[in-house]
């Protein structure tokens, strides 16, 4: 399996017989996974959605919206339990307009499950821990 580091950007290939929480990146050297939402932007975005197989979770928020706030912990919550089986990361819609745009996201939060470069899933409004895992288990 590819993978992206949230660090570096650079792409990894996983062997499946080792333990995926153990793996470094080739090129930083960093842990590949740590359980924490990446900020994904325009440069870093193609990277994990695009290249990488792993599926992508991600959350296309803004500071000043009250549902997203309140969504932010269930979010990292799922990324500590659930990495490495996705990678989980966060779009703000203020400061990274063009990818908002590009998936016509017209209501935040909206979550959205990539898998190179296709979109597999979309779900508007926030969720509370259960439903969003149980949403998740679909693509597992």
């Amino acid at each position: 399996m590819i993978v992206a580091c949230p660090n570096c950007n650079g792409l990894n290939r996983l062997p499946a017989n080792k333990p995926a929480l153990n793996a470094n990146c080739g090129k930083c050297k960093q842990a590949l996974f740590n359980g924490l939402p990446l900020e994904l932007t325009s440069i870093n975005f193609a990277a994990h959605a695009n290249k990488a197989e792993l599926p992508l979770v991600v959350d296309f928020w803004a500071s000043w919206c009250g549902p997203c706030k309140s969504f932010a912990p269930v979010f990292s919550q799922a990324a500590q339990q659930l990495e490495p089986q996705f990678r989980f990361g966060k779009i703000n819609t203020e400061q990274q307009q063009q990818l908002a745009a590009q998936f016509n996201i017209r209501s935040i939060p909206t979550i959205m499950l990539f898998k190179q470069g296709k979109v597999l899933a979309q779900q508007a409004g926030a969720m509370p821990g259960q439903a969003f895992s149980q949403w998740l288990s679909q693509y597992k």
